[in-house]
């Protein structure tokens, strides 16, 4: 009997201790929600100045992209609507100021703001706190450290190397010209880029174009691509757990062992080819430095150099943009060319006459090819690489025009729509190279044409101690690649228009 009334003690007490702790969960539940709720009003109040497309009052403007190659053109249509700015809403919660207009863009860029809380924090756990994502006193110690990196002795040896990737790409591209056979021409560019970063950043020879099948790592970087895009606009995978716990979450984790192993190998045979090394200037003494030599290297006032987490997240960084968005790139410009063959053809004899008779493009050649390079201009403005850029306010920023948007606010760059602002470029839709002559360069705001970025956050080149912007050796990079792309070949059959 006392058996049995303890029993009876015991169930009830666990009974009590379930609706103990169902309470508890529905208070934190309902604490959350009101915190939600509240931060959504406060949101509403800080874009009240800003008017935009009318949302759906639970998936925001997500609905209005239909990830069918639209998209982009829709953030062309809303902002001939709303001038310079207007919010947009990724889910119940989540908005983003996004601007259109270099004067706004001027605002923006100009500032320390750190990259945003949401977007950004969705590829952390794939390429880490590189100089991507990373911010405050640890984005300037990398900073400092991997400048040397960005030094033009540094960049110069480049050029030979990358003319070899893309001769391989040629040679490929030689048994499709003589079948006739179609292609997807982003994927070999792709190929192309990354063993073109490899050499020259990581001195690695991965044979990746060379090797049959699809290569494991762009697969991983493209998969990943298109979940972190997913975990944007599906609001909830904005919460870590849900995202985890999804199909979804585990094809990324798949993808991410993937790519984060072939960052892996590269960095550890490096590390065992230097583990007799104790000086730079003895590895350079042997060959050319890279990269990745600055990285193993670098030391601050402290003598202390990057963690192994650290050297990763730079390494992972370098080797997804240092490849994807130049592959982008190069194949929007070619695109471009077999779209429009008279500038091809004045591109090709600009080449030509460059080359002179040479097989080999050299650095100092760069200079001799305007045209090219302005028509390389022209297709990152109509097809930027990056299309957008966002960033979360630390302090009040009020813009040109009086309109201010608080601390904590949400914040990002169209640059697909500044580039296509109708009142800023004339024909905005046009392929127009001559857009990028001197005299009319001069006439326009420097952020019009952003496909890099701009601002302290803004990495650059050093030349004889000179500061240039990336942007211009970015195009140099893209001119020496298209000059091997162009030498043989014509492109009308990439056009489907």
């Amino acid at each position: 009997m006392a058996l049995a009334e303890a029993f009876l003690k015991f169930q009830l007490g666990w009974l009590h201790m379930h609706h103990l702790v169902a309470l508890i969960c529905f208070l934190v539940v309902v604490y959350k929600i009101t915190v939600l709720l509240d931060k959504r009003k406060a949101t509403f109040r800080s874009m009240a100045a800003f008017p935009g497309p009318r949302g759906h009052w639970l998936f925001g403007h997500v609905l209005e992209f239909k990830q069918d190659g639209t998209d982009l053109d829709q953030f062309v249509k809303w902002a001939q609507l709303y001038p310079y700015a207007f919010p947009l809403w990724f889910g119940p919660f989540v908005c983003f100021l996004n601007v259109h207009h270099p004067d706004y863009v001027k605002t923006l860029l100009t500032s320390t703001e750190p990259k945003d809380d949401v977007a950004y924090t969705f590829i952390k756990s794939w390429i880490g706190e590189g100089l991507l994502v990373s911010e405050g006193q640890k984005w300037f110690r990398h900073r400092r450290l991997l400048t040397p990196g960005f030094h033009y002795d540094i960049l110069k040896p480049y050029v030979k190397l990358m003319s070899d990737s893309a001769q391989t790409m040629l040679d490929k591209w030689e048994c499709y010209a003589k079948t006739n056979e179609s292609f997807e021409l982003f994927e070999h560019v792709s190929l192309m880029t990354l063993d073109s970063i490899l050499k020259c950043a990581f001195s690695y020879c991965s044979n990746c174009q060379t090797v049959g099948g699809t290569n494991a790592y762009i697969k991983a970087v493209f998969d990943l691509s298109y979940f972190v895009n997913l975990r944007f606009r599906v609001f909830p995978y904005h919460n870590d757990l849900i995202f985890h716990l999804s199909p979804h979450g585990y094809r990324y984790r798949k993808a991410r062992k993937v790519a984060c192993d072939h960052t892996a190998e590269v960095i550890r045979k490096r590390k065992e080819a230097l583990k007799e090394e104790k000086k730079l200037d003895r590895v350079q003494a042997k060959r050319n430095l890279d990269f990745l030599d600055i990285l193993l290297f670098a030391r601050d006032e402290n003598q202390q150099g990057l963690s192994d987490e650290d050297l990763r997240a730079e390494v992972d960084t370098f080797m997804f943009e240092g490849h994807d968005t130049t592959a982008s790139g190069v194949s929007f410009i070619l695109y471009c060319l077999a779209c429009h063959p008279e500038h091809q053809k004045i591109c090709r004899e600009e080449i030509l006459e460059a080359l002179d008779g040479k097989d080999t493009i050299e650095w100092e050649d760069l200079s001799k090819i305007p045209y090219t390079t302005m028509c390389i201009k022209e297709s990152l403005r109509l097809y930027p690489p990056v299309p957008g850029i966002s960033r979360k306010l630390s302090k009040p920023m009020t813009f040109f025009d009086g309109r201010t948007l608080p601390a904590g606010s949400h914040i990002g760059t169209s640059v697909y729509g500044v580039h296509r602002n109708a009142s800023v470029w004339e024909n905005p839709d046009v392929f127009d190279p001559l857009r990028f002559l001197p005299e009319n360069v001069s006439k326009r705001s420097p952020h019009a044409y952003v496909p890099f970025a701009a601002g302290p956050r803004f990495v650059h080149t050093r030349y004889n101690g000179v500061r240039s912007q990336r942007t211009r050796e970015e195009v140099l990079i893209l001119c020496c690649l298209l000059i091997y792309l162009t030498k043989k070949l014509h492109w009308p059959e990439l056009c489907h228009e």
